[in-house]
């Protein structure tokens, strides 16, 4: 009598197909929650590396407000604390994109450019490209995105 090996495979076929699909909706769930220190590491990595131009997520508190830059392109100017130790400049121009209107204490996340100097660095295109030849960036502010 020949013994059918397939039976006992076919047993565990749930019960693997099953944890399987637990493990990728925990992983789906888990994402939001590791958006932050993902980010935050680009940034960092960007400033420790002395970056120029480099496409970054960051997500931070604003610390203090700046007068506008009006020369040229009008912008807004803003300092984020990304971390205990980093402080980032935030250049977002206001003349491709509204104002975002933040205060002090206020959480904000962006896309746009790093940019390395002595001070922290600086994040601009933060905003959309009218040329559409550069990757747009945006700034979250309470649940809207300033593009």
């Amino acid at each position: 009598m020949r013994r059918d090996d397939s039976r006992p495979r076919a047993r565990y076929a749930r019960p693997i197909a099953f944890v399987l699909v637990l493990l990728v909706a925990a992983t789906t769930l888990w994402e939001p929650f590791t958006a932050g220190p993902a980010a935050e590491s680009s940034i960092v990595a960007a400033e420790r590396s002395r970056a120029q131009e480099l496409s970054v997520e960051a997500a931070g508190v604003v610390t203090r407000l700046l007068e506008d830059d009006t020369e040229g392109s009008r912008h807004q100017r803003f300092i984020i604390r990304v971390t205990p130790e980093l402080t980032v400049l935030v250049v977002h121009n206001i003349d491709l994109a509204p104002r975002v209107p933040v205060q002090e204490g206020d959480s904000v996340s962006l896309r746009g450019d790093y940019v390395w100097n002595d001070r922290g660095g600086l994040v601009h295109w933060t905003h959309h490209d009218p040329a559409g030849r550069h990757i747009p960036g945006w700034i979250e502010h309470r649940g809207r995105r300033y593009q």
